[in-house]
């Protein structure tokens, strides 16, 4: 395999990122002389998008010890890694970016999310935990707080003097939110909030920091004010006093030892009637006056639960990012080691034949490769736009909506190819893959429960679907499922609710395409953008036509459970139109040709590699014949072989230094004394 000259990589910090103060001294001698290709560089430069220098300035400045934790330190010793880990953030600017600047935050929501990705670079636990505290906990109080509640609880937080934990899940409700146990009852007489678990299966589960660290939670639960329930509220509750002893009232567990995840202390709670002051409420959306009288400048229950929910969407946001750099992860190792391991003799070859040589290899990897940059697009495009609307003076309600139902879309899209990716490098890799130390079990198990928090997939998809029958601001609304269904029925009419910033170049390249022959369109971009819309509009389409034939039914609940394959499927064909166009964008925006070009290589071998995953599809509904499948096919291969001799350089610009891969084959002294085979 070829490689560009080698050259130092240390980025000089751009005017645009901020650090602590703290941290400036500390930061400004680099931690990091990595070696890159010059076209690995560029690659990173391309494809960083605004928050480029954030990522460059951690690469740089953070050291390898922060982000690699030893795979083999028991529990006990990876969640005490875990929290040396998470002061060494602090002290790096990698924490409270999103807190406001009164408590010494950037109020850069946008940066939190690629303060979370890039810790997911190194160790997930860390990323978890420190993604619990800040993310979660701390957004929660940024989000649902006043200014009394960010300076009492933010700044401790950010200090790490108060270590914070999100108590939403219990054990008989996870995704069903609004349907939590947990009483928050109001006692107007002592002027204080009694935190409550009524039953067994209202006690809290699964809560990072519960187990071993947590100082007080964000708890979720059913606020009850005089004879009335008001819906799900957020009350800050305590949980152990400066000795690390739980409080009255308060029972705590350790749920032990999880498939992955070993540094994050994930435990349950049980409130026995613990009282608080009524000014722990998050009362942003919803409040208790002085008189004792609930409050809202939200009418219906229903949609103070969504507009609640709603602004922590950042936290999918942050999963999908962490998934989508899991991902690119397991793909540098794979890759790197797939550049050195040589297997079997061939006629012609001097010595051994390397991994990627064989074209079932390459098959492996760099359609994946292909797909790992389109997810970064669309990251960057979701963070940008996450941001751009924080910093709207006054708030566009149908835009948020639309983030937050692309977000739930693409944490789903993003940890189902995550997991899937992380397994077949294991795989690529044989048995040295199947060691601990060589970073990919260890990743495979922190990687895997991405599919499950900040909601389930399932449940994720079928809420992208809904938003795209009913339209965003119906679904947030007090549609029951009939009422979904009905509107479904009759407002669709087979326009795509929601565009993205590439609409205009879209439809100019789909334009084009129209006026070409089916032999001069297979690497086309515009028709393969045709494709991916006709797809999206025909499945959204009929799934409406299907459910308006039972729109009249009284049992709707049966009328939407029996069209779930469709409805999955509807969301699945949008989101892969999302991040294609979030990848022609990205493209449009790269003015290094050399770049440009590998790039343009890169989406096109993703774009045929989702064609002819679902070409069943295509042939089945007269999209593309059978003789039109196989060109893609040899098509997929010929741009795996051409793409192949780039692959060290694909692999530096995902952005993921060697050192902070954290795999053992891939050092210089092991590769070079590396033996064929483990045998089981």
């Amino acid at each position: 395999m070829t490689t560009s000259t080698q050259q130092t990589h240390v980025p000089e910090p751009s005017t645009d990122v901020t650090m602590p103060a703290a941290a400036a001294q500390e930061a400004s001698a680099p931690h990091s002389t990595e070696q890159l290709s010059d076209l690995g560089d560029r690659l990173r430069d391309a494809t960083g998008g605004s928050y480029g220098p954030v990522r460059d300035l951690a690469r740089a400045t953070v050291p390898t010890e922060v982000m690699v934790r030893d795979a083999s330190l028991t529990m006990a010793q990876a969640r005490e890694w875990t929290n040396e880990a998470m002061r060494s953030l602090v002290r790096y600017g990698m924490a409270g970016s999103g807190f406001p600047k009164t408590v010494g935050g950037l109020d850069d929501v946008g940066r939190s999310c690629v303060d979370f990705e890039m810790t997911a670079h190194g160790d997930l636990s860390l990323t978890v935990k420190s993604g619990v505290h800040f993310g979660l906990y701390g957004g929660a109080v940024t989000a649902l707080g006043n200014a009394w509640h960010h300076e009492t609880f933010l700044t401790p937080n950010l200090a790490l003097e108060q270590v914070g934990c999100y108590a939403m899940t219990e054990f008989g409700h996870g995704s069903d939110v609004a349907s939590l146990e947990t009483t928050h009852t109001y006692d107007a007489e002592t002027d204080e909030i009694v935190v409550h678990s009524p039953t067994p299966s209202a006690t809290k589960t699964y809560i990072g920091a519960a187990a071993q660290d947590a100082h007080v939670a964000a708890v979720y639960g059913q606020l009850v004010v005089g004879d009335e329930s008001h819906g799900v509220h957020v009350v800050l509750v305590p949980l152990r006093d400066a000795d690390g002893t739980p409080l009255p009232g308060v029972t705590l567990g350790d749920n032990g030892a999880k498939g992955g995840l070993a540094g994050v202390d994930n435990g349950t709670i049980t409130f026995d009637q613990v009282r608080v002051p009524r000014s722990h409420l998050l009362d942003r959306y919803g409040g208790i006056d002085d008189e004792g009288r609930y409050v809202s400048d939200i009418d219906s229950d229903n949609k103070r639960f969504f507009t609640m929910l709603g602004t922590l969407v950042r936290g999918r946001i942050c999963v999908a990012a962490g998934a989508a750099t899991a991902s690119r992860k397991a793909l540098s190792i794979a890759t790197r080691y797939a550049l050195r391991r040589r297997q079997f003799s061939a006629p012609g070859h001097d010595g051994d034949v390397v991994l990627l040589d064989y074209l079932a290899h390459q098959r492996k990897l760099i359609p994946a490769i292909a797909t790992a940059y389109a997810h970064r697009f669309a990251v960057n495009e979701l963070v940008e736009r996450l941001q751009e609307l924080h910093e709207m003076p006054t708030k566009d309600q149908e835009a948020q909506r639309e983030l937050e139902t692309r977000a739930a879309g693409l944490k789903a899209v993003m940890t189902r190819f995550g997991n899937d990716t992380v397994q077949m490098c294991r795989e690529a890799c044989g048995g040295a893959g199947y060691m601990a130390e060589n970073g990919l079990t260890v990743l495979r198990g922190d990687a895997d429960v991405f599919a499950t928090f900040e909601g389930d997939n399932t449940v994720l998809l079928q809420l992208v679907a809904k938003g795209l029958l009913s339209g965003y601001k119906e679904m947030w609304g007090d549609l029951d499922m009939r009422g979904m269904v009905q509107f479904a029925a009759r407002a669709f009419g087979g326009q795509f609710v929601e565009a993205t910033a590439a609409r205009p170049l879209v439809e100019r390249l789909r334009s084009a395409a129209a006026r070409k022959g089916e032999d001069e369109t297979l690497l086309d971009r515009g028709w393969h953008l045709a494709m991916f819309a006709d797809r999206e509009r025909h499945v959204l389409e009929t799934l409406a036509t299907r459910l308006r034939r039972r729109a009249d039914d009284q049992d709707s609940f049966e009328a939407f459970n029996s069209a779930q394959d469709h409805v999955l499927l509807a969301a699945r064909t949008h989101m892969d139109r999302i991040v294609l166009e979030a990848f022609v964008a990205g493209i449009e925006a790269c003015e290094d040709e050399e770049v440009r070009g590998l790039l343009e290589q890169l989406c096109t071998l993703h774009a045929l590699t989702s064609i002819d995953a679902d070409s069943g599809w295509f042939q089945a509904h007269n999209r593309m014949s059978a003789g039109r499948a196989k060109a893609v096919v040899t098509q997929i291969n010929n741009l795996c072989t051409e793409l192949a001799p780039h692959a060290l350089e694909l692999v530096e610009g995902m952005g993921i230094p060697e050192a902070w891969l954290n795999s053992q084959m891939l050092l210089e002294e092991t590769a070079a004394t590396w033996t064929p085979g483990v045998d089981g």
